[in-house]
């Protein structure tokens, strides 16, 4: 037998057609699953409805704090709280500190704009209340398909959206079949929800070819990174909220949270701002830090950590949403980056935006439509709902520390939020620009190194150790999906210019610069890779481009 004849040929794809498929499965596209099938339900009518999530299962890369304001879920599933949704518990403590290097203080409750109140709001794991979601979603006839990665867009012969492929199964390497090569599946639809996140790699492209950011600010982001640990049930408060800012972030925007959530156990994180300006911040190392502080460190002492991830997060706001429809298929949910920066929530009006396209959709398939127009109601239901009020009341708040530095910024946002608040914000009505977070880093030459402590096992950890709580896998022999658009650029120009800050801005590890003998190459361990999706951000010439591995890869967050 040749070795043509033993290679599996490349079969073609099968095709699945549906009213509606849906590219992940968070909060935005499970909601608007949901609301269809509501829908499809309250007019006696039959409707098709998948949703494809590149997770090994639905939740595995949902992470985030997380504090959630139930408003959408209470117009999604009213009953949800007879229906038992694992909504965590109530916030009964909600505490603000500043920190120098030594010691804390709290800012009075009673300074704080009301808009920041997390009066009526619970601290849950969002990958439970997503497992919960698409129970509900399946119930209802939504076919669900985890582990499949929407790895292409489909279009019509006019332009338009038609679905997605998914990813073929079994590559090896090198790109060429494997003896388990399975082709990946066309998933057809009158209209197509783009789902999946913040920076989701078939929403880039989109965003681009039909100029949906033109006439918007570019999106700026945020790097997350969490850790949940079970602590010592004596240092435990449940139901307590704490934020912090300063220390040890100096003229970088950004903070903490800690989370006293149920069972004795704590969600820790840090939130660095992806314009920041020295080449050698270390977002990992900062949390690790963070958690030395004296105000910090007895929380965690005799604790054990048990599970870490790290995820994008929008903070463009209001200036940052792009155009949302285009033909065939919409964005919705952090796709688009409805995030309320100061609140430090985006769940809420992820779902609430999948509920609005969800109606919108229905509504243009009930009166006869086939598909493949653009649901400009969508857009028109986002600018009258309380989504576009929520963002627009907090629009300054991000891009005023940028413009006016941490204090004066600070003091500013806490201003034009308290005139909100009053009824009074027509006395600041401009909205501040936004730069792009890759163009904001400075030559490695004009900063200073950072050195930051090593871990000691206990309190502080290495990279290693936390993308193992992670559980992420990708099949080693597959092709790397961190993939770069010159070879020759990590060293040419990102080492000997800006010293290599991909090994510093990646919180996996998955970049490193080895002396190969000839001088030093870029090596990029791809199974480490966390989907946190802020290489393709930051990487200061543009040149990585993150594409989504094999379905079924990445982390496997239980409790995030």
């Amino acid at each position: 037998m040749t070795e043509e004849a033993a290679q599996p040929a490349m079969a073609k794809r099968e095709a699945m057609e549906f009213d509606i498929v849906i590219v992940g499965g968070g909060p935005a596209g499970l909601s608007a699953a949901i609301r269809l099938m509501q829908l499809a339900q309250e007019n006696e009518c039959e409707l098709g409805v998948c949703i494809v999530e590149k997770g090994s299962e639905i939740g595995a890369h949902i992470l985030s704090g997380a504090v959630i304001d139930p408003i959408a879920l209470d117009e999604l599933l009213p009953n949800w709280k007879e229906l038992g949704a694992p909504i965590g518990i109530p916030v009964t403590d909600n505490q603000h500190w500043v920190l120098n290097e030594t010691g804390k203080r709290s800012l009075p409750h009673f300074l704080m704009p009301p808009l920041l109140s997390n009066n009526g709001c619970y601290t849950l794991s969002l990958g439970n209340l997503c497992r919960w979601l698409a129970e509900q979603a399946e119930a209802m006839g939504v076919e669900v398909y985890a582990g499949f990665a929407a790895a292409e867009v489909l279009y019509n012969v006019d332009g338009a959206v038609r679905g997605i492929a998914t990813g073929d199964m079994g590559l090896q390497k090198d790109g060429t079949p494997s003896p388990n090569f399975e082709p990946g599946v066309e998933l057809l639809a009158k209209y197509t929800f783009f789902a999946e996140g913040a920076r989701g790699s078939l929403s880039k492209q989109l965003i681009e070819k039909f100029d949906l950011g033109n006439s918007v600010e570019p999106q700026t982001y945020a790097i997350g990174i969490k850790e949940l640990w079970d602590v010592d049930p004596a240092r435990h408060r449940e139901g307590t909220v704490i934020h912090t800012q300063g220390w040890p972030l100096k003229d970088i925007v950004g903070g903490s949270f800690i989370y006293h959530q149920a069972a004795s156990q704590v969600a820790v994180g840090f939130v660095v701002a992806l314009d920041y300006e020295n080449p050698y911040m270390s977002p990992f190392d900062e949390l690790q830090r963070f958690k030395t502080h004296p105000a910090i460190r007895p929380t965690f002492e005799g604790g054990r950590r048990v599970a870490y991830g790290a995820r994008a997060i929008n903070e463009g706001g209001l200036q940052s949403v792009p155009k949302l429809a285009f033909p065939g298929g919409v964005l919705i949910g952090c796709a688009a980056g409805f995030v309320n920066v100061p609140r430090i929530k985006g769940t809420h009006n992820a779902m609430k935006t999948g509920m609005l396209a969800a109606e919108a959709a229905f509504a243009a398939i009930d009166g006869g439509s086939e598909g493949g127009d653009e649901l400009g109601t969508y857009m028109d239901a986002y600018w009258n709902s309380w989504v576009y009020k929520d963002l627009h009341r907090v629009r300054n708040a991000r891009p005023a520390l940028s413009k006016f530095g941490i204090a004066i910024g600070t003091l500013y946002a806490g201003l034009e939020m308290w005139l909100n608040c009053l009824g009074l914000g027509f006395l600041m009505p401009w909205t501040f620009g936004h730069h792009k977070d890759h163009e904001q880093l400075k030559k490695a030459a004009d900063c200073q190194p950072i050195d930051y402590p090593k871990p000691d096992g206990e309190i502080s950890f290495d990279k290693n150790s936390s993308v193992f709580l992670s559980g992420t896998n990708h099949e080693e022999n597959q092709p790397v999906h961190l993939t770069l658009k010159d070879a020759a650029v990590p060293v040419d120009i990102n080492l000997k210019e800006y010293d290599g800050p991909e090994q510093r801005f990646c919180p996996a590890g998955v970049y490193e610069f080895l002396d190969d003998g000839e001088g030093k190459q870029l090596q990029i361990n791809a199974q480490n890779c966390v989907h946190c999706k802020t290489c393709d951000i930051k990487d200061p010439t543009q040149n990585i481009n993150w594409v989504v591995p094999e379905g079924g890869g990445g982390p496997s967050y239980p409790n995030m």
